[in-house]
């Protein structure tokens, strides 16, 4: 049973270190896309900064979903019967 408890806390820390790693790319690429938006067309800046901060959101939702699933399988495993 070691070996099960070995292999999920390896697999909790994959979910949130790639997960960490994809919402820190998705998130630069945005804000650099939301920059070269705004310095072509500044009129339109207020209405891009609404949509970038509720993809932002989107995108930490998303993050925060998958370290809700591993604090899951680190603390309550349902695979371990004890």
């Amino acid at each position: 049973m070691e070996h099960v408890l070995g292999y999920v806390a390896l697999a909790a820390g994959l979910i949130i270190g790639m997960g960490a790693i994809g919402a820190c790319i998705g998130i630069g690429i945005m804000g650099s896309k939301y920059l070269e938006s705004a310095a072509r067309q500044p009129e339109l800046m207020n209405e891009l900064q609404t949509k970038m901060f509720l993809l932002a959101g989107l995108i930490d939702a998303a993050f925060l979903i998958g370290v809700g699933i591993a604090m899951m399988f680190a603390f309550a495993n349902p695979f371990v019967l004890k």
